[in-house]
């Protein structure tokens, strides 16, 4: 009980000091240190070994995802591509739907190729104007951008988010693995949070809560005041989605690597939107320089935690966690949900938490009589639960960048990103065990 209590510690205190603010690139190292004095093990021998191993199998494996990821953000930031379709889609609702659009906007662009370690950055100026345009309380604007990249579009059928390139590689599955209930699984998510954000919004509104708020963090001057120009030069609507449908296409049609996908992407979306470009040969080498940081920062804060894991996975508290989980009497399919979604919520990372538990459990998954494609999915929405806890990283990221704190905005990260993915699972798994 001891050693599971040591666990259990350690992820409380990684939640605290990440509520508190402190950076993923101090949080990984510290806690892990702290872990491997109160478990008693070799101090050196297992930082330098299983935490480096696990710290840089993970930047190794998919920095390249990260990094091309990341540029394709930056280009269709600067050549406002992404603001040309989020006027599309605005168009569409008319002014309604504020924050269920940001979803949609999100989504697309993050299905499209944006990696959703990135996307925060391109979206947040789109989704701050027009939620100041419709005058929608600013409490639930990191959960409307955070749920379009972490939900469905992460743990859907065909996606090129890292979350589904992981079980791709370690069982051999293909992108849109299960397909059938993978895609009612993504649709029941994006309807019921599209519900939730809009009864939120309502609620707020009706409460007297507005995009001016004396009861939030106030945002900076430059930011309260800027506009997003609508008559500005950006690139033609149906264009811009031309390099997005090309990744989609390349990599779930033509079966190539995530990488060169995006990478295809990239090249066609230069072209296409070079003009726009602000100051053309120094844009772009800003463009590269700007993108290539991104993705340096964001894996670098993953895989600084994902080390954590690797610490973790050397624990006699986790070990006993896991015969304990292996000796329930459950379904395979609810063993890989309930053993990944402990693995997210240690590492605070979906990703990072399948890396665990594929390494530690990866053969047990593969030996348990159960479809390989199921255990993709399941893996891929499981993921994607119990790593949304206060320490993660992203949202932590998320929340400064739109100067708010958990207090004020993480109820519906909560609702949105735990609680919705768990309900999907008990959506999924009965829907996999009649055979669909």
């Amino acid at each position: 009980m001891f050693d599971v209590a040591i666990l259990v510690l350690a992820i409380v205190l990684f939640s605290v000091l990440a509520f508190r603010g402190v950076s993923a690139v101090i949080l990984g190292p510290l806690v892990s240190l702290l872990l491997v004095i109160f478990a008693r093990l070799p101090g050196v021998e297992t930082m330098l070994g299983p935490y480096m191993a696990s710290a840089s199998g993970y930047f190794k494996d998919y920095f390249f995802v990260f990094f091309v990821g990341a540029i394709f953000g930056a280009i269709y930031e600067e050549t406002k591509a992404a603001k040309s379709v989020a006027l599309m889609l605005s168009k569409i609702t008319r002014g309604k739907f504020t924050a269920p659009l940001i979803i949609l906007i999100t989504g697309v662009l993050t299905y499209g190729g944006i990696s959703g370690f990135v996307v925060y950055f391109v979206v947040y100026p789109i989704a701050l104007q027009l939620f100041r345009e419709n005058n929608i309380s600013r409490k639930i604007l990191p959960a409307a951008i955070s749920a379009g990249c972490w939900t469905f579009t992460m743990n859907g059928p065909g996606s090129p988010a890292i979350q589904n390139i992981i079980p791709m590689r370690a069982l051999g599955t293909s992108s849109t693995a299960a397909l059938v209930p993978g895609a009612i699984g993504s649709l029941f998510q994006l309807v019921v949070i599209f519900i939730w954000l809009e009864y939120r919004s309502r609620s707020l509104n009706k409460q007297g809560r507005y995009f001016i708020d004396d009861r939030l963090t106030p945002l900076p001057v430059d930011e309260m005041e800027s506009e997003m120009a609508m008559s500005e030069d950006i690139p033609n609507s149906y264009l811009a989605l031309v390099p997005i449908i090309l990744i989609l296409v390349c990599f779930n049609g033509f079966k190539m690597a995530v990488e060169l996908a995006v990478l295809i992407g990239i090249v066609v979306s230069l072209v296409l939107f070079y003009r726009y470009i602000p100051d053309k040969k120094a844009g772009l080498i800003k463009l590269f320089n700007k993108g290539g940081g991104n993705s340096i920062s964001a894996i670098c804060n993953t895989a600084l935690v994902v080390g954590f894991g690797g610490v973790v996975a050397q624990t006699v508290g986790f070990e006993k966690v896991i015969a304990g989980l292996q000796g329930i009497n459950i379904s395979p399919l609810w063993f890989v949900a309930i053993t990944v979604s402990v693995a997210a919520g240690v590492c605070g990372s979906a990703s990072g938490g399948m890396g665990v538990a594929f390494d530690a459990l990866g053969s047990t998954y593969a030996n348990m009589g159960v479809s390989l494609e199921y255990v993709h999915r399941i893996s891929a929405i499981a993921s994607g639960t119990l790593d949304t806890l206060p320490h993660q990283g992203a949202q932590i990221t998320l929340l400064t960048l739109c100067h708010l704190n958990h207090k004020e905005a993480y109820l519906d990260i909560f609702i949105t990103q735990v609680v919705v993915p768990v309900i999907t699972l008990f959506v999924v798994i009965p829907l996999m065990n009649m055979g669909l």
